[in-house]
């Protein structure tokens, strides 16, 4: 199976953490967007929204991390610890990952790529949205040890690329004491974290680095 990914990009290390913690076996093929690759004919034809993560499994082509992940698992997991079967675990697992993409991420692009793909000037009501996610965050790891309650799934993954992303990019964690304890066990739990997740927090780091000193 191809995945065709780019490490700066959260939604790609949601699915290779996934394939390193159930053991999956893929072979990541590169596709830089900065170089117009996804508009590349022979990419449309596998993902006309010309987006990474892209999946190639033998022919099936499938787009979007979360139902990647999902495919991953139902198809070639081991077991369903990472995404169980039962309708009330899985639900939740399911409002963790949608509201990572409809919400947490989504804010989390609403103000900080403008910054770095388009030189814009950084917009302080749109970080002060992006906190409020973060906030909705705090309060669904309230007394759970993981975010869909007490074991880890596919919803950590997903945002843990998130926000250790942004963690690098100098947020404050420190008003938010249980994203700051479940990122730490994270760190150390997540297998792979540190040669696929922090990579990548680590290569877009150094464009938002190059972004952000037009404004300092």
């Amino acid at each position: 199976m191809d995945l065709h990914y780019m490490i700066e990009s959260t939604p790609c290390r949601t699915v290779m953490l996934t394939a390193k913690a159930a053991g999956i076996k893929l072979n990541y093929v590169k596709c830089d967007l900065t170089k117009g690759e996804q508009m590349k004919p022979e990419y449309l034809r596998m993902n006309p929204q010309h987006t990474v993560p892209t999946l190639n499994d033998n022919g099936f082509y499938l787009s979007e991390s979360r139902a990647i992940c999902a495919y991953l698992l139902d198809r070639y997991g081991k077991d369903d610890s990472l995404y169980p079967k039962d309708p009330k675990e899985r639900a939740l697992v399911n409002q963790r990952l949608y509201f990572c993409s409809g919400t947490l991420l989504q804010r989390c692009i609403d103000y900080y790529n403008p910054i770095i793909w388009m030189g814009k000037k950084p917009e302080p009501e749109k970080l002060e949205k992006f906190k409020e996610a973060v906030q909705f965050l705090e309060h669904f790891l309230n007394g759970n040890t993981w975010a869909a309650g007490d074991n880890l799934t596919i919803a950590d993954f997903d945002l843990v690329a998130t926000v250790s992303t942004v963690e690098l990019f100098d947020f404050h964690l420190q008003p938010y004491p249980n994203v700051t304890r479940w990122l730490a066990k994270a760190k150390k739990t997540i297998p792979g974290y540190e040669e696929i997740n922090h990579a990548g927090c680590v290569a877009y780091k150094k464009r938002w680095d190059e972004a952000m000193s037009k404004w300092k």
